[in-house]
């Protein structure tokens, strides 16, 4: 089970790569254009703003290489910022995001009792199964880091809710292009179980 992991200069690739070992996964640092279009899957991670997501894969040549590697329909996975960045766009910033799954993030509605951002452990609900999701218990525990949130325009993309102050959701698929909001690589059992069921797409 070889996994690319792309370094584009924002995620936390020690905790990912680690993780994938852990699950007994061959993880492959990657950065050009060239080891992108020849990986069987792709692991995009990130943290931070949506505009310099982009602008770092924009610098790198890294958006058409992505592009080209989802459309052949080859395992997709974007974490946190990663999620948000196969989008069109997001509130965040003014870039364009990849495209991948149409849609954009928004922020979190200010409301009494209700922090931004959203940092901590909360569970997800299935609306759909999908082999992302198998043996994921329904009493599962994810960790998240994030002020926005993805509004997909197609229902069908959606593959779990989480409720934050209000529902929102906290994975997205649409064939080969996968997005999980929350850090699986930081959740432990159930963390692990969402990265082997991609290791095995």
């Amino acid at each position: 089970m070889t996994v690319a992991v792309l370094d584009y200069g924002l995620g936390n690739l020690g905790s990912v790569v680690n993780m994938l070992k852990r699950l007994g996964a061959s993880p492959q640092v990657v950065t050009t254009a060239d080891e992108v279009s020849v990986a069987e899957r792709l692991l995009l991670p990130g943290v931070g703003a949506f505009d310099r997501g982009m602008a770092l894969l924009e610098s790198q040549g890294l958006i058409a290489p992505i592009r080209k590697f989802a459309a052949q329909g080859r395992p997709l996975l974007g974490i946190c910022l990663g999620m948000q960045l196969l989008l069109d766009a997001s509130d965040e910033g003014a870039r364009p995001g990849l495209g991948l799954i149409p849609g954009r993030s928004i922020r979190f509605r200010d409301r009494p009792g209700v922090r931004v951002p959203h940092m901590g452990w909360n569970r997800t609900t299935p609306l759909r199964e999908d082999p992302l999701l198998a043996d994921l218990p329904e009493d599962n525990r994810f960790y998240f880091v994030h002020s926005y949130h993805a509004i997909p325009a197609n229902d069908s993309a959606v593959l779990t809710t989480t409720t934050y102050g209000e529902p929102f959701v906290s994975m997205i698929r649409e064939q080969g292009t996968m997005g999980a909001q929350f850090h699986p690589e930081k959740s432990h059992l159930f963390g692990m179980t969402v990265l082997r069921n991609f290791c095995s797409l």
